[in-house]
């Protein structure tokens, strides 16, 4: 079964990755709070950078294709959404956590208490599921990524596709094969430079701002223009999400201020959280898309490739032609390793646990092998046939990330009682917003 430890310190990446000390697991349990609540201390801000760190990885480099390619008005939609569904949606799964009688097993423990073991190891599979496909998504980007700097910024052409799929790949599981410390280490690095290289390129880009976007008109008119917000929600839920450190999050202020502080507590870190990421990511997207034109943002959507390789290769400055494609690169490469930890130990958990269903044991070496295997062919295979990657989003990733993080809490809202004390009118708006990003999965499966 995936565990706690899994779900935090080793596939923090569902956006960013911050790494999760040791300690912070081991420091759990109710305790008489040290620290008073209604004052703002340096173990807070650590906290809110945490969190914010976390949501901000390179499915960042997507929102704008998406966000922009239906004009103006969807846009605005995004920007008065992305605050409140990423704020209400976190807290209802912080206060999930909250609401478990055993706090040191998070998110995983209280699904068990609430609905008993099938429906943990039900969470389990659609979390592995959820993280997996970003896996994938991320194969294809990296590969594509490094197609285009080839192409365009070395001008290397000819070399055929499999050949860039395999020694990527390749490439990557070497370092993952270094081992977990050195992964975590690296992204560790990374995390704040990415985010800092978002603002400079997004103020760089100023310059080449126009209006093309107020005059676009979608193909489809006001239907095709739902249509494109409709699955751009997938995107947003993906692009925001920084549920995997939430456990961990909980636990640790539960620790620090008791049970009477720590709804407040927690409240306070993610309000100013959110806010500092929704600045971030929408100064970002409106940059990227008001530097561009519609047409632009669907020429990149048809080329696969994430915003930034395509600002390199549209704009015919040294500048953003060399360091973005290679920030891309980075910031994709760090999501990648973080997610393979990931799926790698949802996935060794999960043949665990059927072992010991079906009252079988498996070699640990034989396991990783097979597991190894598995990724290597199944993420070279994936890459290589390039499918869409905002279409993964739209139908695989976001939908699944919607399930766990708007869903499941609101489903505990109402049906759990030691939950039912969190009912408000915010909550008929998460579920709403829910079920429209995984309803978006089956329309984008039927077309």
């Amino acid at each position: 079964m995936l565990n706690e430890q899994t779900m935090v310190q080793k596939d923090i990446p569902v956006q960013g990755e911050i790494p999760v000390q040791e300690e912070t697991l081991t420091q759990v349990g109710v305790s008489t709070p040290i620290l008073d609540a209604s004052k703002w201390n340096k173990q807070d801000t650590v906290w809110m950078l945490g969190l914010f760190g976390t949501a901000i990885g390179a499915g960042v480099l997507f929102l704008p294709i998406n966000a922009g390619i239906g004009g103006i008005l969807p846009l605005i939609l995004i920007t008065l959404f992305a605050f409140p569904v990423t704020f209400y949606a976190h807290r209802a799964l912080a206060r999930m956590v909250m609401a478990s009688s055993s706090p040191d097993k998070g998110i995983i423990g209280a699904v068990e208490e609430f609905w008993g073991p099938v429906a943990a190891r039900l969470f389990n599979i659609v979390y592995f599921i959820s993280i997996y496909t970003i896996l994938l998504l991320y194969s294809v980007a990296i590969t594509n990524t490094t197609d285009s700097l080839l192409t365009h910024q070395m001008g290397i052409e000819g070399i055929h596709r499999g050949i860039i799929t395999i020694a990527v790949i390749l490439g990557l599981l070497a370092i993952v094969r270094m081992g977990q410390d050195i992964i975590v280490r690296i992204m560790s690095y990374l995390v704040y430079p990415f985010i800092a290289t978002l603002l400079l390129i997004g103020i760089y880009l100023i310059p080449q701002w126009n209006t093309a976007i107020l005059s676009f008109e979608p193909a489809g008119g006001n239907m095709g223009m739902l249509m494109t917000l409709w699955m751009t929600f997938p995107v947003l839920v993906f692009s925001f999400n920084h549920s995997p450190i939430i456990s961990t999050f909980v636990m640790k202020e539960r620790h620090e201020y008791g049970d009477d502080q720590v709804d407040k507590k927690t409240r306070d870190i993610q309000r100013y959280a959110v806010l500092l990421m929704f600045v971030v990511v929408m100064f970002f997207v409106y940059s990227c898309v008001f530097s561009l034109s519609p047409a632009d943002l669907q020429s990149a959507k048809d080329q696969n490739i994430s915003i930034l390789s395509y600002l390199a290769n549209h704009f015919d400055t040294p500048f953003i032609a060399w360091f973005a494609p290679i920030i891309a690169f980075v910031a994709i490469t760090k999501s990648f390793l973080g997610h393979y930890v990931g799926a790698y130990e949802g996935l060794r958990d999960i043949i665990i646990d059927l072992g010991k269903v079906n009252k079988k044991s498996f070699n640990e070496k034989t396991i990783d092998r097979i597991i190894l295997l598995f990724m290597m062919i199944t993420c070279s295979l994936i890459a290589y046939l390039n499918p869409s990657i905002l279409g993964i989003i739209e139908t695989l990733s976001g939908p699944a990330v919607a399930f766990i993080l708007l869903l499941m809490p609101m489903v505990a809202v109402r049906k759990v009682e030691k939950m039912k004390k969190y009912q408000s009118v915010s909550n008929y708006f998460v579920i709403i917003v829910g079920l429209i990003t995984v309803a978006a999965m089956f329309y984008g499966l039927m077309n």
